[in-house]
């Protein structure tokens, strides 16, 4: 067999090789909730494990009973939305040093985040397909909504999110709290949200209409909202719950946090909301100086309340 033989060989057996390849079918990746499950029912005590129902959606939460001779509650812990609520920005500290002073904690795991929710692929009329159609030949380099998804445009250094991707993430988060929440109603005693970044801007929207479970208190950890817009309205919505707040942040966390700031004290002031105290943390949020820190404001802000 000579060398040009021998080299038709291989190119064939590559070309199928790839058309094998491009005809088999496409496989979906496992969510990334299923996969912090197994993790969890793996290398977490048993005992600290509690499955949860949310209509259909079944979900893990972390249980540590209180550990000090007084009982003073039950914390609710709501980490990050795709953050363990064994992450080391804070609140897998919280979630086992608040046992030391009085409070049991639930802690729960987060739904997956849709990208793109189906109300978002559907035009809402024909009027509108027709006015995109007409904006799209006036534009050099127009982007379809499907591109548009795919790569947000970005605000204060974090990704400009659609509101349909938050309010479809909202339904489910705020599904599985409301679990949460009635399975800490058999504890008995005061209730508190602990609620950490984006998932706490949500909550505190949440709350912000008034719904039927009362909490004794909200702690927020750098909450925010990654859209530019709500964002914005997030300063003056949590200046309108009833809970007592208090919104801890980190000199060196979140840009639209930071930005937010001094305008959540001007709208608290606008609605007199007395209840509210602003703490700032420096450094960032894993140090362990900041955990211990963050474990007095929050022991303080509540001793104060209880």
């Amino acid at each position: 067999m000579n060398l040009k033989s021998s080299h038709r060989l291989v190119y064939a057996a590559c070309f199928a090789l790839i058309s094998s390849v491009n005809a088999a079918d496409f496989i979906k990746p496992t969510p990334w909730s299923s996969l912090v499950t197994n993790d969890i029912q793996r290398f977490l005590p048993t005992d600290e494990v509690r499955p949860l129902l949310a209509g259909e959606d079944e979900f893990i939460s972390l249980y540590r009973q209180s550990m000090a001779a007084s009982q003073r509650g039950i914390v609710l812990i709501i980490p990050d939305w795709q953050h363990l609520p064994t992450n080391n920005a804070g609140i897998n500290f919280l979630r086992k040093q608040l046992n030391e002073i009085g409070y049991a904690t639930l802690a729960m795991t987060m739904p997956d985040i849709d990208w793109h929710p189906a109300d978002m692929a559907m035009p809402e009329s024909s009027e509108d397909a027709e006015e995109s159609t007409t904006q799209s030949d006036e534009q050099t380099a127009p982007a379809t909504p499907a591109q548009a998804q795919q790569a947000p445009h970005f605000v204060t250094g974090a990704p400009n999110i659609s509101e349909a991707v938050l309010d479809d993430y909202k339904l489910k988060l705020i599904a599985r709290f409301n679990a949460l929440y009635n399975s800490a109603m058999d504890e008995g005693g005061n209730i508190i949200v602990v609620a950490q970044g984006a998932s706490a801007g949500l909550l505190i929207e949440h709350y912000a209409s008034f719904p039927n479970n009362e909490l004794n208190a909200f702690i927020s950890l750098g909450s925010y909202l990654p859209n530019s817009i709500r964002n914005q309205h997030l300063n003056a919505t949590l200046s309108t719950i009833s809970p007592p707040l208090l919104d801890i942040f980190y000199s060196e966390g979140n840009p639209d946090t930071l930005q937010s700031v001094k305008d959540r004290k001007r709208w608290v002031r606008k609605h007199a909301k007395y209840d509210y105290r602003q703490r700032e943390l420096f450094g960032v949020p894993s140090e362990p100086e900041q955990h211990e820190r963050l474990l007095k404001e929050v022991d303080g802000f509540l001793r104060r309340l209880f």
